[in-house]
C-alpha cells in the first residue's frame, strides 16, 4: 500500500488493543473520498475516528488495517443565521460549531461529554446526548442533512440541501447511532435554537431514587418545561438537578413554581448561581467520562429508581456514581471495580433483569478482564434482522469497523 494520503500508523491510532498499519487524515471530503477508494481497492477493514471522546464503545474490531482521521475536516461549510441552520464537517468540534453560532446569538442544543473534544461526525455516530435531551430531543432531531462516503469512496447526500441520495434510505436518521459501521460521515447540516435570555438551575436532594421519581412526576403534573432534569447520585443520596431556560420572565416564574411544587411534597429547593449551576452540571457528566467501569442503562423511566436495580454494582465500585436522566429512562454508573469477577456477576445480573423488563446495558467502557465475561451490547435487539440488511446495503464487505456494533456487525 503506497497511496499519497496514507501514512504508517503509530501506536496512538489503536483502538481497544488492536494497531492499524495505515493511518490517513484527509483535509477536505475529497481526500476523504480518495482515502476510502484506496481502501477499498486493497480490501482494507477501516476504522474512523474523530475526537476520541467514545472510543472505548463497542466491542474491538474483528480485524483493523487502516484508520481515518477526521480532525482536518474542520471547517464550516455554510450558515444561513436567518434560517437557523448550520452545514459543517464532521471533524468540527461542538465548541468550534457553538462559538461560530453564538455569534449571532444561536446554538446546537446539544451537550455530549467534552464538547471542547467531541466532533459532530462522532456525536453523531455515537448518538451522543447531554441532559438538554430532555427538552431538545438527540442529535436525530437536530440533524437534517447529512454528506457521507460509502466504502467504496462514492460521496452520498441526503436530507437537506440534497444533491445524491442512496435511495429509499433516511440518511441523516440511518448513520445516528451506526458507530461507524455504514460509511463515513463527511458533513452534516443542523438546525439551531436562539441563545436563551436566561437560565437557572435549582437543585432538590431527594435523597432515594423514588423521591427523585416523585419530584419528577410533579414536576410533569405540573406542566413546567426544564430545559434539563439530571439526578446525581453520590455516597448513596441523589442530587436533582433541574435547569429551566429562555425568556427572563418565563424563567423565573418556573423556577419559582418548582420552589412551591416541591415544598408542597415535602422537598426544599435550592437556586444555584451561575458558577455553582457550571458544577453541578460538570458533575453530572462525570458519570460519563471517569471510571474504568462505565455503564449505560435503559429501562421505563420509574424503574431504575428501585434500589434492587443499580444498588448491587454502585456497591462494588471505589468511587461510584450515576447520574440518572429520569424523563428519559438511561442512567450512566461509573467508578473503578473493587474485584472484577464479582462485579460482572452484578452487571450480569442487571442486565437480565433490565432486558426482561424490555431495558437494557450496554458497557461504555470496561476493564479487559469484565469485557472478557460480557459482552459489549448484550442481546440481540428486535431490530437487528434490519440492522444487517442495512449493513449489507452500506458495506456488503463488511471492512468499516468490523465486529465492533451489536451482534458483530
Amino acid at each position: 500500500m503506497t497511496g499519497a494520503l496514507s501514512q504508517l500508523a503509530r501506536n496512538a491510532d489503536a483502538i481497544l488493543g488492536m494497531i492499524p498499519r495505515w493511518s490517513y487524515r484527509p483535509r477536505a471530503v475529497a481526500e476523504a473520498s480518495e482515502a476510502l477508494r484506496e481502501t477499498h481497492l486493497e480490501q482494507m477493514r477501516v476504522a474512523f475516528v474523530g475526537g476520541g471522546t467514545q472510543i472505548s464503545l463497542g466491542a474491538p474490531p474483528q480485524a483493523l488495517d487502516a484508520v481515518i482521521h477526521t480532525d482536518g475536516l474542520s471547517r464550516l461549510v455554510e450558515y444561513a443565521p436567518s434560517d437557523l441552520v448550520i452545514t459543517v464537517e464532521a471533524g468540527m468540534t461542538l465548541s468550534q460549531l457553538q462559538t461560530a453560532a453564538a455569534q449571532h446569538h444561536q446554538r446546537l442544543a446539544l451537550d455530549p461529554p467534552r464538547p471542547e473534544l467531541a466532533t459532530l461526525g462522532g456525536i453523531i455516530a455515537t448518538n451522543a446526548f447531554g441532559p438538554r435531551r430532555t427538552q431538545f430531543g438527540s442529535v436525530r432531531d437536530l440533524l437534517i442533512g447529512i454528506t457521507l462516503i460509502l466504502a467504496d469512496g462514492t460521496v452520498a447526500r441526503g436530507g437537506g440541501k440534497v444533491v445524491k441520495n442512496v435511495a429509499g434510505f433516511d440518511l441523516p436518521k440511518v448513520l445516528c447511532g451506526s458507530l461507524g459501521t455504514l460509511a463515513m460521515i463527511a458533513t452534516a447540516t443542523f438546525r439551531l435554537h436562539p441563545l436563551p435570555e436566561a437560565s437557572a438551575t435549582s437543585i432538590i436532594a431527594a435523597g432515594t431514587g423514588s423521591q427523585s421519581w416523585s419530584i419528577v412526576q410533579a414536576i410533569k403534573a405540573a406542566q413546567l418545561e426544564p430545559s434539563s432534569i439530571a439526578a446525581v447520585w453520590t455516597r448513596g443520596l441523589w442530587n436533582v438537578g433541574v435547569r429551566f431556560e429562555g425568556f427572563r420572565a418565563g424563567v423565573a416564574q418556573q423556577t419559582a413554581r418548582l420552589r412551591e411544587i416541591a415544598a408542597k411534597i415535602g422537598f426544599s429547593t435550592e437556586t444555584l448561581q451561575d458558577t455553582q449551576a457550571d458544577g453541578f452540571w460538570a458533575q453530572q457528566e462525570g458519570a460519563w467520562i471517569n471510571g474504568r467501569l462505565r455503564l449505560k442503562i435503559a429501562s421505563l423511566p420509574s424503574e431504575i429508581q428501585r434500589p434492587d436495580l443499580l444498588d448491587p454494582v454502585l456497591a462494588l465500585l471505589h468511587g461510584a456514581t450515576s447520574t440518572w436522566y429520569p424523563t428519559l429512562g438511561i442512567a450512566i454508573v461509573s467508578g473503578v471495580p473493587a474485584e472484577a469477577e464479582s462485579l460482572s456477576r452484578a452487571v450480569l445480573d442487571l442486565r437480565s433483569k433490565l432486558v426482561a423488563e424490555g431495558g437494557s446495558l450496554v458497557l461504555i467502557d470496561a476493564p479487559v478482564e469484565v469485557r472478557r465475561e460480557i459482552d459489549v451490547w448484550g442481546p440481540k435487539p428486535p431490530s437487528f434482522a434490519l440492522m444487517e440488511r442495512l449493513k449489507a446495503r452500506f458495506d456488503p464487505g463488511r471492512r468499516l469497523n468490523p465486529g465492533r456494533f451489536v451482534g458483530g456487525l
